[in-house]
């Protein structure tokens, strides 16, 4: 099939890993049909990340509520169905202007199947595994082989399905120079030159069974402070602040903490001045990959060979001998599969990183 002209809509509106892991397939897109059309639904949360992006041409930011998030109250459903049907009703006018000839789920939900359905006419594509009675809105299926395991191949299948395959220069992230202006600003107004070597530590997720030790997390910025003469920059987001403060308090050093500083194009010029991340499985974790930065990354009650790092030099972290070992809860008593993990563990993961210096995949 011809699709020079065709018009694309992208369905995948959160998490921000998952936003990450789609980047790929639309520079793909772009790259080998240049004259294409490429729309995007996201998450308004997400939506300045796809929006700095050249590969897409039109975002359509969303606003539904998460009920699947650990901090999400008691009426979360009731919010996201009304939410939900107002976003259709929106999406529904938007469309009827350009509807568009193809819309590539790849949330595979049974939202991202209705918010499909806003888009008139066209040919819905999807996964033939997703959940949520996904299939039953698509008009074609890929199928998924059984030994597939990382998100980034699955999504890469629609590469195959669309005839334009991948290459290294499609694993990147892009920002604008006025973002990276912002953060050596910052960095300077903490003494710092612009080639200090910097480890970015993440110590944030929204599952509390990412969580490792505070004490550990401070042991760990101090060793690579004194033995690797590093500077330690905690970032996360406003929400993280106030942990991340319980860590830097049992420090030693004073390090950088840069929480609630920026914003997502603002972090990922943050995370591409480092030499290293280390931190836990979260959306961070994926930019700084995509970004081409070395990743050390703690897992515990994920899986990495599904969610980790791709495509990057990195190290996974993890407290083997454990039969529950990705078993994927949001919460648990005992915590054994993080406790586990040790500070050396992590130091000497990080220490093998840091000779390997990040080669930049952030293009302002």
């Amino acid at each position: 099939m011809d699709l020079r002209h065709t018009r694309f809509l992208i369905v995948k509106p959160s998490s921000l890993g998952d936003i990450i892991h789609t980047l790929p397939l639309v520079h793909a897109l772009r790259r080998c049909y240049p004259t294409c059309r490429i729309g995007w639904i996201v998450q308004q949360t997400f939506a300045s990340l796809v929006e700095c992006d050249p590969a897409v041409d039109h975002v359509y930011p969303i606003s539904i509520p998460s009920t699947s998030d650990p901090q999400a109250p008691s009426l979360a459903y009731l919010y996201a169905l009304r939410a939900t049907v107002q976003t259709l009703r929106r999406l529904r006018r938007q469309f009827q202007q350009e509807p568009y000839d193809l819309v590539l789920d790849l949330h595979a939900s049974f939202r991202s199947g209705l918010l499909g359905l806003a888009n008139p006419g066209g040919t819905r594509v999807g996964f033939s595994d997703a959940k949520e009675l996904n299939p039953l809105f698509q008009h074609q299926r890929i199928r998924v082989p059984a030994s597939m395991v990382h998100a980034v191949d699955k999504n890469l299948l629609f590469c195959d399905y669309l005839n334009c395959a991948p290459l290294k220069e499609d694993f990147q992230l892009y920002g604008q120079g006025q973002d990276g202006d912002k953060v050596n600003t910052f960095l300077e107004g903490h003494g710092l030159s612009i080639d200090a070597p910097l480890v970015y530590i993440n110590p944030a997720a929204r599952w509390r069974t990412k969580f490792w030790k505070a004490d550990r997390w401070a042991e760990l910025a101090d060793r690579l402070i004194d033995s690797e003469g590093l500077h330690a920059v905690f970032s996360g987001s406003e929400n993280d602040r106030q942990y991340i403060v319980t860590i830097t308090e049992k420090m030693a050093h004073r390090p950088i903490v840069a929480a609630g500083q920026f914003n997502l194009r603002e972090t990922v010029s943050l995370i591409q001045r480092s030499i290293v991340y280390v931190g836990l499985d979260s959306g961070p974790m994926h930019m700084a990959a995509m970004a081409g930065v070395p990743v050390a990354a703690l897992f515990g009650s994920t899986n990495p060979e599904r969610v980790g790092p791709y495509g990057v030099e990195h190290q996974v972290i993890r407290a083997e001998g454990l039969d529950c070992l990705g078993c994927r809860r949001r919460y648990c008593s005992h915590l054994s599969c993080m406790d586990g993990i040790s500070v050396d563990q992590v130091y000497d993961a990080v220490v093998t990183l840091c000779a390997k210096r990040p080669t930049s995949g952030v293009t302002g």
